[in-house]
């Protein structure tokens, strides 16, 4: 039995969204309608009964069949896919035909099921992109809507080749910023350790020889005093310092987790040192990139306004975009809402401005794209650059105040010891 996928108002106007089993479309609008429910827009999404056959015959028609949960392609691979699959329809291979020969060659088993899956289902009467959304962890809203575009247009080649390429540069970008953390994220990591490593291997012996050659009445310098009491603690109470960690950890997740409390977080990453700067360049980027190729593919603004909030990754990026989608939504343009969200710089605003009265933003917003994502580079190379010495200054200066700390005692000492 065919699953239809309706958009319908009820008694009171308001919009309702949803999915039925129905022999028929007109059977189906007539089981809404006995439900006060008048169908705006309906559309087939899956033949039920015949995918699940196909997908039987598939395994053999019997035995066990274990579902460990939704099989997902990964980006990379999907980014693959998607340009392997822009090729063969621009070879004029038919969408089963061309879906069928990437299942056969893909290597990787996720690939091959989700794409395998995929055929069954567009061959069963559903869409393309009816069939892409069956799989949500592996298709994104960004990816599902430029699909219809693409299948709306009749340019789906063109679009899934745009896609490909959108993906390829966002991979890019992302890896760039993920390589400008992990360098500090491990020099510190190897700090940590080094510094544990002397509180708890080296600081302790020193402790027993100023005993031994002062005696338990001399007292100790103040830093000298506060380095062996952290020494003791991080020995005899090292549990509560693991704790301490994973409640950190823990209340950070909480605070993430709730809405206000993730607009916080991005707001401090938006806005903190060395790293603020490349974060935000890379939300501009990002956001201008997403929605310049969302407007190129067909997409309405409305619409991809709302996926690119969506994608986003930053709350208060995607605060900014609420605001532009609710002006816009009440017929204003673009430019004039970003620009009074004070999260985007005055030049993304003149370029969006133009853009907007020469007819041609998604070009406009694909240029601020480029020219943040080369910032992003020139950002990422100065932040290497300017880290390494801060790191090893850092550390000795960590390093040099234990020394300091050890050997001030060593004075008293050599003064006992002469006299």
């Amino acid at each position: 039995m065919p699953q239809f996928l309706y958009t319908a108002m009820d008694g009171s106007g308001k919009e309702r969204k949803g999915k039925i089993n129905a022999a028929s479309e007109e059977a189906a609008t007539i089981e809404l309608r006995n439900k006060h429910l008048y169908v705006t827009s309906m559309r087939v999404v899956v033949d039920v009964k015949k995918t699940k056959a196909k997908t039987k015959s598939k395994s053999g028609g019997s035995g066990l069949n274990i579902n460990l949960g939704p099989t997902i392609i990964n980006r990379k691979d999907l980014t693959i896919v998607t340009r392997q699959l822009a090729i063969l329809l621009g070879a004029g291979l038919p969408l089963i035909r061309s879906l069928r020969t990437l299942e056969k060659q893909a290597k990787n088993p996720a690939v091959r099921i989700v794409l395998g899956k995929t055929s069954d289902i567009v061959e069963g009467g559903a869409t393309f992109a009816e069939s892409l959304a069956q799989n949500p962890k592996s298709f994104d809203k960004l990816y599902l809507n430029m699909v219809r575009a693409g299948e709306a247009s009749g340019a789906m080649e063109i679009i899934l080749d745009r896609l490909a390429g959108f993906m390829e540069k966002a991979a890019r970008i992302s890896g760039k910023v993920k390589s400008a953390m992990i360098y500090p994220c491990v020099i510190l990591s190897i700090s940590l350790l080094a510094v544990v490593g002397l509180m708890i291997f080296i600081v302790p012996n020193f402790r027993k020889i100023f005993k031994d050659l002062l005696g338990e009445s001399e007292k100790l310098p103040s830093v000298t005093e506060f380095l062996i009491t952290v020494s003791d603690t991080l020995i005899s109470q090292w549990y509560f310092y693991i704790i301490g960690i994973v409640a950190i950890i823990v209340l950070y997740k909480i605070i993430n987790s709730i809405p206000i409390g993730k607009l916080g977080i991005d707001w401090c990453k938006y806005n903190m040192p060395l790293f603020g700067p490349i974060i935000a360049k890379t939300a501009i980027s990002r956001f201008s990139r997403t929605l310049g190729t969302l407007m190129s593919s067909g997409v309405p603004v409305l619409n991809a306004l709302a996926i690119v909030k969506e994608t986003s990754g930053n709350e208060v990026v995607a605060a900014a975009i609420q605001k532009v989608y609710t002006a816009v939504k009440e017929g204003e343009g673009i430019a004039a809402p970003l620009s009074s969200t004070g999260v985007f710089p005055p030049m993304v605003i003149s370029m969006v401005e133009v853009g907007e009265e020469t007819g041609k933003l998604p070009e406009m917003l694909d240029k601020i794209a480029d020219t943040y994502e080369e910032e992003v580079d020139n950002a990422v190379g100065a932040l290497t650059s300017l880290i390494e010495p801060l790191m090893i200054v850092g550390l000795a200066g960590i390093v040099g105040t234990i020394v300091i700390a050890l050997f001030l005692p060593l004075t008293k000492i050599i003064e006992k010891m002469s006299g």
